[in-house]
């Protein structure tokens, strides 16, 4: 009865959760005992027992009782490689004994299953639409791309959400693979690098491991900061990054912020990851977000044949849908379906009752207090600090920070942005406006925290 319930369990995890985070995170639990009220399974590591324990605990628990298994909780315990028993059956195929598992073996490119992530067709370099904000990243990836010498290693992009970092690399991976037929190119995600570790570590499989890693022509690696904090991941990371530099091969790294920025991340991987061309992805403008809009709109009309859009519709989303190309998208992808269903033009007023609930998302204001509790976040000061009458520098420069943002990405006026920070005179907020202005023409590192701190606020 224990094994029947924890795979019906298993069957609702993986529609709830999803393919990837099954796989991730509940595929290498092993139940171990169900007894007295409490279910306890058997991990392979601490990072995964505190990770699951965190995040899919909930869900686990509902899913027994959904099914009338009286648990009152679930435990999660570390076991190791050595006295760890055979995993529970895998859901789409009985799970081979450990003996009878085969070691992984490098393989070629042409069989398209060195343990990435698929390539999305979408995301190539014809469909990727160049504006100001994106060009440098652009003509970086298109460099890369074209094989041959290493000219910068590693290529590192970095920016907010929606901005093109993905489809950026994944264009880079297409290209390379449409060039030369026999390159290896590897593109995952940080979390799935971490994964197979995790797993070579409990298989005792590192050799193996650390062979195929270091077999590739080209790695790419998405969302670098997830393994920040994570001291044995980043140890094999460092150490596979030193292989492949050493080897002339080619890396391609993104975040969602300047390495620098990354905290958590050890300063040796910092220092490495600086070395190459760290190219940032700046916030979207009106002629960027148009033109994706245009070309969007030209594919939807294969789609939806006679489907009219009146003037104006384009630019109107382009003014009002700021946050990130994505919401964009989707926001158009919306439109176009929305009226297809119903047989109607699309015009400004069914685009503004279609899309009501994402252009209310889209004029989200910005608060002082906000602005405060990032801006102290950033600079590691008590929240309390940014109201105190404290004048020493490490608070003080924070303090005219935070006006600063308050001035330009907020209506308040002068008055009232003072009275938000401790009742201070008008002319105390104007005086460290002022002096955020002259500085940001000579401190590199203060225009940059502006920047990062903008676009947080502005997500």
């Amino acid at each position: 009865m224990t094994d029947d319930s924890w795979g019906q369990v298993r069957k609702q995890l993986l529609r709830t959760v999803g393919k990837n985070n099954f796989v991730s995170w509940i595929e290498p639990l092993a139940l171990s005992e169900m007894k007295d009220g409490i279910v306890r399974f058997e991990v392979p590591t601490k990072f995964m027992r505190d990770w699951v324990s965190r995040n899919f605990a909930d869900q686990i628990l509902h899913q027994f009782r959904q099914i009338g298994s009286a648990v009152e909780r679930v435990e999660f315990h570390v076991v190791t490689a050595e006295t760890r028993p055979i995993p529970a059956a895998r859901i789409a195929e009985p799970a081979p004994t450990r003996a009878a598992r085969p070691a992984p073996q490098p393989r070629t490119n042409d069989e398209g299953d060195l343990p990435g992530v698929s390539l999305d067709p979408r995301f190539t370099f014809e469909s990727f639409v160049v504006g100001k904000p994106n060009e440098l990243a652009h003509a970086a990836a298109r460099r890369v791309a074209e094989g041959g010498p290493v000219t910068f290693n590693p290529l590192f992009l970095y920016g907010g959400v929606g901005l093109g970092k993905t489809h950026l690399m994944q264009a880079i991976a297409h290209e390379l693979q449409s060039r030369h037929e026999d390159i290896r190119v590897l593109y995952l995600s940080a979390e799935q690098f971490m994964y197979r570790f995790i797993q070579a570590l409990r298989d005792k499989q590192i050799m193996s491991f650390k062979e195929l890693f270091r077999s590739v022509d080209v790695l790419m690696v998405d969302d670098v900061q997830f393994i920040a904090g994570k001291d044995s991941t980043q140890d094999e990371f460092f150490h596979t990054f030193n292989a492949l530099v050493d080897q002339n091969k080619q890396i391609v790294i993104s975040a969602d912020r300047a390495p620098g920025e990354i905290k958590g991340l050890e300063e040796r991987i910092k220092s490495r990851l600086q070395c190459g061309l760290v190219v940032d992805l700046h916030p979207t403008d009106y002629e960027l977000r148009l033109g994706v809009l245009q070309q969007k709109a030209e594919l939807y009309r294969d789609q939806y044949p006679g489907l009219k859009i009146a003037g104006g519709v384009l630019e109107f989303l382009a003014h009002r849908i700021s946050t990130n190309v994505r919401v964009l998208e989707g926001a158009l992808t919306r439109l176009f379906a929305f009226a297809s269903l119903v047989g109607r033009e699309i015009t400004l007023d069914l685009a503004q009752d279609c899309l009501a609930d994402i252009l209310r998302a889209s004029d989200r204001k910005v608060t002082i207090e906000e602005i405060q509790r990032k801006v102290s976040e950033h600079y590691n000061i008590r929240l309390a600090d940014m109201v105190s009458a404290k004048r020493v520098r490490t608070i003080a420069r924070p303090r005219q920070v935070a006006m600063y943002l308050a001035k330009t990405l907020t209506t308040k006026s002068l008055p009232d942005i003072g009275r938000r920070f401790g009742g201070r005179d008008h002319t105390t907020i104007m005086h460290g406006i002022r002096k955020i202005e002259e500085l940001k023409a000579t401190d590199s590192q203060l225009v940059e925290d502006l920047d990062l701190l903008r676009r947080l606020l502005e997500a």
